[in-house]
Parts: C-alpha cells; structure tokens; sequence
C-alpha cells in the first residue's frame, strides 16, 4: 500500500453535507479531490450524508462506504435529528473507487431508536462476517430518558443485516466509535457525548464484554474532539485524528507512541498538511499506488 484515501463531509452549508474525497502519499498530507466538490451524493431519505466510513473487503476486493442519513442544513434542529431522524444507513460500492453503486438506504435502527449516526465496520474473523456499528439515541425500559448508545448489527454484504443488537453501554451518552485491529487486539475509541472527549479501550475480541479501559492522559481532558479515526503511517506507526468540532479547527493528527502506555503526541502544525477544504467527521483507507494515482486523474 501506498496512498491514502480520505472520505469526509465537509460542513453544515449548501452541498457541504455529501461525500467528499482527499488523498495522501504519506497519510499526513493531503491533496483534495474534484475541485473540492462532492464526489457522492446522496437523494435518498434525508438527502444528506455525514460521517463517512470506507472499508474494503479483502475476499471480494470491493469497497463499502457508509455514512449517516442527515441533512442538517435543512434547518432542523439537533434535538429532532437525535430523536426523530433517520433509521437507515447509506451504502455506496465500489470495486475502483471511481465508479460507484447508486446509494441505498438501509434500515438497521432499532424501531424506537431517534437516529443512526456514524456507521462503521470492521470484519469479525471469528464471524466471517463485518461487524458493523453506530449511534442510536434509545429509551430503554427502566431509562427516564433517551441515551445515546453503540447498537450493531453483523453483515457479509451491506445488504443483508443480522438483527440489531446493542454493544456498548455507559453511564454516559456515547457516539462516534471506531475500531481497529493491532497486533492480536483490538483498540476501540469513542466519544464520551456528555464530558466530549475521546476514550480508548482495548480488547482481544470483538465482544462487547472483551473490552477494558485504558488511560490517555492526553485525551482525558481534551474538552470538544469527536470523529475520531486510526490508520497506519508508512512507518508502521500508527496516527488517531480527530475533529476538533469545538472550535471548528477541522482534525487534528495525534501519533500513537504506546497503545497500552496510552501515549499519544500532538504533531506540529509543520509536519502535516489538511488540504484546502474543512474535513469533518470521515474515514481514512490505505490504497494501492494504483488506486492513488487514479483517483487523482479521474478526480482533478
């Protein structure tokens, strides 16, 4: 692997809530795609599409994206959108990364749930199948009010999902998980929706009882960070961005020194580059040196 691809939303304006491309050599630097504009489109449900996640599967070669059915530029407010939006997730497909599938709605949110928000998917090699997982806002039996929980649902395809299931539950409200597997455990962050900071957990299975809390002096206190996402340098280390959505300053890369340790660095502002345009909440794909350099001429 040698390129990166960026999948993102860029805002709350006209058009800014769609799917928009970047790529990088280095994943630290970025060149915008498409002149800026969307790549993708949503106009289906809420015609929107935010928090955006890419993953292939190796057996197929094919690439899922994910995202969340909204639009808030329509003017609803935050409050209707966690309680009475969308259910579905969007799916788009591809084999290239340049030509894709219509996009298709599909319905996983649990029937009382408000909203799903941030789709992710990692593949369960125990399963055979990709785990894939989200935000609901939930009033559950016994609750005096709605909560944001991680639900989930297994799939082999994007099409066809098991029957929802809830995987994690705090005290708090939580959003915006993402996993990625290291070294035969799998390292888990998510966003603690009442305190806004980043958590971090590690697990050596997928289960949701596998995990245990692991302390990050850096992230404890880190007050207004959400998205977070995790890929693999070049150099084998391995980089935690996040959207520093508190003060609309965009993601900020951190470098990842001990997991276990819960070392993270801040890079200087000197050794990465975002591109031109605001990158909110997204994901990031190691690509082939020919996916790269393909995405770049189909999408100047």
């Amino acid at each position: 692997m040698s390129g990166y691809l960026f999948v993102y939303f860029a805002g709350e304006q006209t058009d800014q809530e769609q799917i928009y491309f970047s790529v990088s050599q280095d994943g630290l630097h970025w060149q915008d795609l498409n002149d800026g504009q969307p790549v993708l489109v949503s106009t289906v449900g809420e015609q929107g599409a935010r928090d955006p996640f890419i993953v292939k599967d190796e057996r197929c070669g094919k690439y899922y994206l994910l995202a969340t059915d909204l639009k808030i530029s329509y003017g609803e407010d935050w409050q209707r959108a966690k309680t009475r939006g969308s259910r579905d997730l969007l799916v788009w497909e591809s084999s290239d990364l340049l030509h894709w599938s219509e996009v298709r709605a599909c319905p996983v949110g649990l029937p009382e749930a408000g909203c799903v928000w941030a789709p992710e998917a990692i593949y369960d090699q125990e399963k055979e199948a990709f785990l894939v997982f989200w935000a609901s806002n939930v009033q559950e039996d016994g609750d005096q009010q709605r909560k944001m929980r991680i639900y989930a649902s297994y799939t082999k395809d994007f099409v066809d999902f098991s029957p929802t299931f809830k995987y994690i539950e705090r005290p708090n409200d939580i959003i915006d998980t993402t996993i990625v597997h290291v070294q035969n455990h799998y390292y888990r962050f998510s966003k603690n929706e009442t305190t806004k900071t980043i958590e971090l957990e590690k697990g050596a299975t997928l289960a949701a009882d596998a995990f245990t809390t692991l302390e990050v002096p850096l992230l404890k206190d880190f007050y207004g960070l959400e998205g977070p996402e995790c890929y693999q340098l070049p150099s084998g280390q391995w980089c935690l961005i996040a959207d520093q959505f508190a003060t609309n300053q965009g993601y900020l890369p951190m470098l990842i020194a001990d997991w276990d340790k819960g070392q993270l660095q801040v890079f200087p502002t000197t050794a990465y580059d975002l591109g031109q345009g605001k990158k909110r909440h997204g994901g990031v794909i190691a690509i082939t040196n020919d996916e790269y350099h393909a995405l770049i001429a189909n999408f100047k």
